[in-house]
């Protein structure tokens, strides 16, 4: 064999020697991220500590976040229009079905604030960029956000209720996308006609210590981590009209037990305006849940009330 033969043949069977050390050590790896499912008992555990965080009733956990909103126009760069902070504040009762077991149902309120994006105060009056008017900037007060029907064992069907975690060695994760689509309370009773529901997408990304989650003996966690974000209309109060372009909401934040945690800014604007938010509601509300968009029509027929409009 000529001596270039012999480097080629030495190059050659150092390659497949990498390849077969590669190939034998990802094959010897574990996977990342593990689906895990659970069902039954044990997904009722774990639902009642993805949803507040204890299997215990009447616990108080605070849900705080920050980010940003950008809008979304047909042939114009994104703007930036607020930052946001905001918290929800949530406690669950635990039930017993004679036919579907053991339950739990999470009752809450929330807050969210807009804030000037350069400055980080917050916003009571805002200028629409795109048609000049100064409108009243109407922030987020939705109570309750409550779980519309509790959670059992089995559910109406007769199954076993069941949950869905992705595991990343001592993280687990539960992901949901909400697809939202349904009859917008400011537009009329011909929406199924001439459009007008309301539509828009939620992504939640929450993450949990797999050690604390999976533990049947553990009655509470530590603190969560949250990733939120939202796609939708433009909202009421800065009347966009029929504008074409959508908002787009991406903030991070934690859930704890510890009240002391949600930042002092955050609590001051609380009881400076919404004292009543420092707390969730009883466990037995049975009230119709608010979105900005109940609140907003509200509000305004308030607003237009026989001798209230100027």
């Amino acid at each position: 064999m000529s001596k270039m033969n012999k480097n080629n043949a030495c190059r050659v069977s150092a390659v497949l020697g990498c390849a077969l050390f590669l190939g034998g050590a990802l094959a010897a790896a574990p996977a990342l991220a593990e689906d895990r499912s659970f069902s039954g008992p044990e997904a009722l555990e774990i639902g009642a500590k993805l949803a507040c965080g204890t299997t215990e009733a009447g616990v108080v956990r605070y849900g705080y976040w920050e980010g940003k909103l950008y809008s979304r126009v047909p042939g114009e760069r994104d703007r930036h229009l607020f930052n946001v902070i905001g918290m929800n504040v949530r406690q669950c009762s635990r039930l017993v079905d004679a036919t579907r077991g053991a339950g739990y149902r999470s009752v809450s309120r929330e807050v969210m604030a807009y804030l000037d994006p350069k400055t980080g105060e917050v916003l009571d009056q805002w200028t629409n960029p795109w048609s000049g008017k100064v409108v009243e900037v109407m922030h987020v007060t939705n109570d309750p956000v409550n779980a519309r029907e509790p959670t059992f064992v089995l559910d109406r069907a007769g199954k076993p209720y069941q949950v869905e975690l992705r595991q990343y060695e001592d993280m687990v994760v539960q992901s949901i996308e909400v697809p939202l689509f349904y009859t917008n309370p400011l537009a009329g009773d011909y929406q199924d006609y001439v459009g007008g529901q309301y539509h828009a997408m939620e992504i939640f990304n929450t993450f949990y210590k797999t050690k604390e989650m999976l533990d049947p003996r553990a009655k509470r966690i530590a603190d969560s981590r949250i990733s939120w974000q939202r796609i939708s209309k433009w909202l009421p109060w800065m009347q966009m009209g029929e504008r074409d372009g959508l908002m787009v909401f991406n903030a991070t934040g934690f859930s704890t037990f510890d009240a002391g945690k949600v930042p002092a800014r955050l609590w001051a604007l609380v009881d400076a305006r919404w004292p009543t938010y420092r707390l969730p509601p009883p466990a037995d509300d049975a009230r119709p849940n608010a979105t900005t968009w109940s609140v907003f029509k509200q509000k305004t027929d308030a607003q237009r009330a026989p001798g209230k409009m100027p």
